[in-house]
């Protein structure tokens, strides 16, 4: 069979094996070729970093394959198992266009004429730049609905406008992760990597006819690795502000002249409202300078019946979205007025009920939420899905200058502390709900909230997660370190069963930073250092990961905190045994143990001990496959099975007695028993609910394996 595994096969399934598909299954394919290679070569052989090495190690196999006709068998199994299905991706979602979207026919004309235009190898790729406010993502939008039969595999529209106007924004690896997410791909098909993200879009858009729109751009870097290679795929980049250093065709967006200002602002106010825009059509006109943004919040306010001073007409002149914000704050009631301001003052990614009523000191969520819906219908805030708003950038900007000149720095800053109390109550409660048993979640001792057991905990903070990544900046910023690291350990559901490694990132490495430099006690120290070895070791950044464990190690230690300081060297091997080192791998997981054998009864920890330990004898049954010791390692996973499966008096846990069951069946196929571990395979399978589409799948693949062993 050694024809099947060309070498060419075999480099490119090394070249996504570590880098691959993120999670449990992922880790699972790792760990089954890292038992292959030393079976193969007869030693261990670490997972080797970068492309030459990697190359370097398929023309090693591909040689000992020659000799070894059962290996080569065992290949071609493992890297057909490996190959990606082909799926189609969804046809994504573009949002629509503004209903009063007025001319730009020269703009898009010069947009399709990208798009249509002779392939001849040149990407197509188009930067569409405007200052604030000037309409930019209106044009973005309008190509998208004038252009769907044109694009028949997808739209695809990504916003990166997150909160905080004042950042750079998300780096590229998550730009892709949020792009691959629009095309329909399952966290299970998304890599960790930024290189083997770029890869697998590569791969979904080859010979499709598929319109990519990132708005709100910030970088270069963000969307260098979108740039296509194919003749049907059209990027297009979006700017609010100067133009970026892109090779692309430049279409800058206009001011809207006078003619099509006047068609624009009689639309949005209405035929009704005929009278009152002629009256103050000139002077209108003059201050809003074409920007389609502000003639459009100005139509809505005369639309209202709205009057009041208008700003001095250098603002218009200079920063007109600003001044049309002045202008609708003043249509507001003072109350309104004021929780808007005051609200605007944290930069927060997006506003909810609760974040709006704690900014104005309000009790009441509901009033809060009126005046909410005021601010948008005069164009202060924009509405986002499940009750949440959000500011436009400029319009932030004033509102937080304005209440830093009504109301003082001392009512700003208690403003910003309320929000921060408020999410500090809304996020610790749902972390505890997500993981009720871990010690992981435990509430300060200070603690008077609720405990969040009536809500579903991911769901609040996987909604709160911008704001609570903004919210650790902004409570170091106060001086409030304390709520700055609890709200970074809050996060730890997310990253451990959601896979929001990209996301969290950012807040663990404040957190973990600012508890090292403010010397917090060293179990927090410990705990945060111990999250972000974690997340890094998921995104495969493996030299921080270790680096972020062994600071985690240290730290518990000092605290006089077994259980943490075992767990933190657990991690340690877990690092290894994804990188192939199964004897350093092994050596830390046996030392954890005996850390974790040293609690006694009345310690801290003590009743969670056995399950510690059977989930330690599942990871020294891996390193022990990975080792070539198969008889020890099908012993220890017998031991873990028999563990989860209830069979020692412990309560069962369905979901890891049917991980240790596929790591068991993992070596009874390598032993070439793989008449049991197609039983094995069956008793994982049906303790699985049918939302487990990940490790069913990879089941099947190794049910496959299995069959063509039992075959030969």
């Amino acid at each position: 069979m050694l024809e099947v595994v060309a070498l060419s096969a075999l480099t490119t399934f090394l070249l996504s094996v570590g880098n691959g598909a993120a999670g449990e299954v992922g880790k699972n394919l790792t760990l089954s070729a890292g038992a292959l290679v030393r079976r193969t070569l007869g030693r261990e052989t670490p997972l080797p970093v970068g492309e030459e090495e990697r190359s370097e190690l398929a023309g090693r196999l591909h040689t000992a394959m020659s000799r070894d006709p059962r290996r080569a068998g065992e290949w071609a199994h493992l890297v057909d198992s490996a190959r990606v299905r082909t799926e189609t991706p969804s046809r994504g979602g573009m949002p629509p266009a503004p209903w009063a979207f007025t001319n730009r026919q020269k703009v898009l004309r010069q947009l399709m004429r990208e798009a249509r235009r002779p392939w001849e190898g040149r990407p197509r790729v188009a930067l569409l730049s405007g200052p604030p406010g000037s309409g930019t993502t209106a044009v973005a939008l309008r190509v998208g609905g004038e252009s769907r039969d044109r694009f028949p595999d997808g739209q695809f529209y990504v916003d990166l406008r997150d909160a905080c106007d004042d950042e750079s924004g998300p780096d590229a690896a998550a730009v892709l992760l949020r792009l691959l997410r629009e095309t329909g791909m399952g966290p299970d098909r998304i890599p960790a990597t930024e290189a083997d993200r770029v890869r697998l879009y590569r791969q979904i858009t080859e010979g499709r006819k598929m319109l990519v729109v990132i708005d709100h751009t910030t970088s270069l870097a963000q969307v260098r690795g979108l740039v296509p290679a194919t003749p049907d795929v059209f990027l297009v980049v979006v700017v609010s502000g100067p133009p970026l250093l892109l090779e692309a065709e430049r279409v800058p967006v206009p001011p809207l002249t006078d003619r099509y200002a006047k068609q624009l602002v009689r639309k949005v106010a209405g035929q009704a409202n005929a009278a009152r825009v002629n009256a103050q059509l000139p002077a209108l006109l003059e201050r809003c300078q074409g920007n389609a943004f502000v003639l459009h919040a100005e139509a809505r306010l005369l639309a209202r019946g709205g009057s009041g001073p208008a700003p001095r007409a250098e603002a218009w002149r200079h920063h007109p979205v600003r001044a049309v914000a002045q202008l609708a704050a003043v249509q507001l009631a003072p109350e309104a007025a004021r929780l808007c301001r005051l609200t605007a003052l944290g930069g927060w990614p997006s506003v909810s009920t609760v974040i709006a009523a704690a900014a104005a000191g309000l009790d009441d969520e509901q009033a809060a939420g009126r005046m909410l819906d005021e601010a948008v219908d005069v164009g202060l805030l924009e509405p986002l899905p499940d009750r949440r708003y959000r500011f436009r950038p400029e319009i932030r900007r004033q509102l937080a200058d304005t209440a830093a000149a009504e109301y003082g720095a001392r009512e700003c800053s208690a403003a910003v502390g309320r929000v921060l109390d408020a999410l500090v109550e809304r996020v610790l409660p749902a972390s505890r709900a997500a993981l009720p048993e871990s010690w992981r979640t435990e509430l300060p001792a200070d603690f008077h909230g609720g405990s969040g057991a009536d809500q579903d905990g991911i769901v609040v903070l996987a909604a709160e997660l911008p704001n609570v990544v903004r919210a650790v900046t902004l409570a170091e910023e106060c001086g409030r370190t304390t709520v700055a690291l609890w709200l970074a350990r809050a996060l730890w559901p997310l990253q451990l069963k959601a896979g929001y490694w990209d996301e969290v990132l950012p807040a663990l490495r404040d957190a973990a930073r600012c508890a090292e430099e403010n010397r917090a006690d060293e179990r927090m120290a410990g705990a945060l250092h111990f999250q972000l070895a974690h997340c890094l070791g998921e995104m495969r950044r493996e030299e921080q990961a270790n680096r972020a464990a062994r600071s985690a190690v240290t730290y518990e230690r000092a605290a006089g905190h077994p259980r943490g300081e075992a767990s933190a060297v657990e991690l340690l091997g877990l690092l290894s045994l994804n990188r192939w080192e199964y004897e350093e791998a092994y050596d830390r997981f046996a030392e954890a143990e005996t850390i974790y054998r040293r609690l006694t009864a009345d310690q801290e920890g003590a009743a969670d001990l056995p399950r510690a330990l059977a989930l330690i004898e599942r990871h020294k049954g891996r390193a022990l496959r990975g080792q070539g010791r198969l008889e020890e390692s099908r012993q220890a996973l017998e031991h873990a099975v028999d563990f989860f499966a209830g069979r020692t008096g412990e309560p069962p846990e369905a979901y890891n007695h049917a991980r240790a069951l596929t790591d068991l069946a993992e070596t009874l196929h390598d032993d070439g028993d793989d008449t049991t571990a197609l039983v094995r395979i069956g008793e994982a399978e049906a303790l699985l609910p049918p939302t487990a589409t990940p490790h069913l799948g990879y089941l099947a693949r190794l049910r496959e394996r299995c069959e063509g062993g039992a075959a030969r």
